[in-house]
């Protein structure tokens, strides 16, 4: 019998991490690391650093037992001796860059299908995750689209949509959607709601500032970690105004248009 999905999202108070080393062997340069939920945590770095290494300490609870020694601990202690969590709660959604779906299901199938493996009735449901999928990807699908036929935008487009108002995991992961042609900052704003934990990988700059704290990586370990501060957040302000700009451009592009000047100017007369 299915869990209680109010409380899968109340089962998780804190998620700490214990330092483990860098690829070279040295310690990393912190003890514990603890968060709670409602914060959302970027993590940044070079590519090959370590990024996505993290987040599968995380979904697979490492206790030690992975290449970085790392361990994580859930209500301050380990997944499997954790006695609020049983075996069949589904704790962590995983939203990856590489989400190509290879099952020959149409969306409305896919949505039912999942639907099942949460208890819930679908018939109103799956009619928001596919409005919202729409309005976050910006091309257009329907229930009859096969999955495997999806875009990369739309497929990313229809999981967080589905994360977002089907899954009930308390803790999010996600790997990259920067390039999937999606609606970013609304998609962060609702995988944020209902005081989810919210672990990212990224190399947007709009997405890492959108994070109360980020996780910086160097040689496979966790270097330095850096609490949002009031001047970041003014610039998130500005770069998202930027970026918006650029949206809009990407949108005309989509649709055969050609691109004015007008479009890039601000209230000042200054572009971008």
């Amino acid at each position: 019998e299915m869990e209680n999905s109010a409380n899968i999202s109340n089962a998780i108070k804190k998620i700490s991490i214990i330092s483990g080393t860098h690829k070279d062997g040295k310690p990393e340069q912190y003890t514990q690391l603890d968060f709670y939920p409602g914060e959302i945590i970027s993590i940044v770095g070079p590519t090959g650093s370590g990024k996505s290494r993290l987040l599968e300490d995380i979904e697979f609870g490492a206790y030690g037992n992975t290449p970085t020694g790392r361990k994580v601990l859930f209500n301050d202690c380990p997944l499997r001796e954790c006695k609020n969590i049983s075996k069949s709660q589904k704790i962590i959604a995983l939203l990856s860059q590489n989400m190509n779906f290879v099952i020959d299901l149409t969306v409305e199938e896919f949505l039912e299908l999942h639907g099942k493996c949460w208890n819930k009735n679908m018939k109103e449901e799956k009619d928001k995750i596919l409005e919202l999928a729409n309005e976050l990807s910006g091309e257009a699908f329907t229930m009859k689209h096969h999955v495997a036929q999806l875009s990369g935008g739309q497929s990313r487009a229809l999981m967080i949509a589905d994360c977002a108002l089907l899954s009930s995991a308390p803790i999010v992961l996600i790997d990259e959607i920067e390039n999937a042609g999606i609606n970013r900052r609304k998609a962060l704003d609702l995988l944020i709601s209902n005081d989810k934990f919210v672990f990212l990988t990224t190399h947007d700059p709009v997405l890492a500032l959108m994070a109360n704290k980020r996780l910086v990586i160097q040689n496979g370990g966790i270097s330095k970690v850096i609490n949002k501060t009031k001047e970041e957040e003014d610039i998130l302000s500005i770069i998202e105004k930027m970026d918006s700009k650029l949206m809009k451009v990407r949108e005309e592009l989509r649709a055969g248009k050609e691109l004015s000047r007008e479009m890039l100017i601000n209230d000042n007369n200054s572009y971008l």
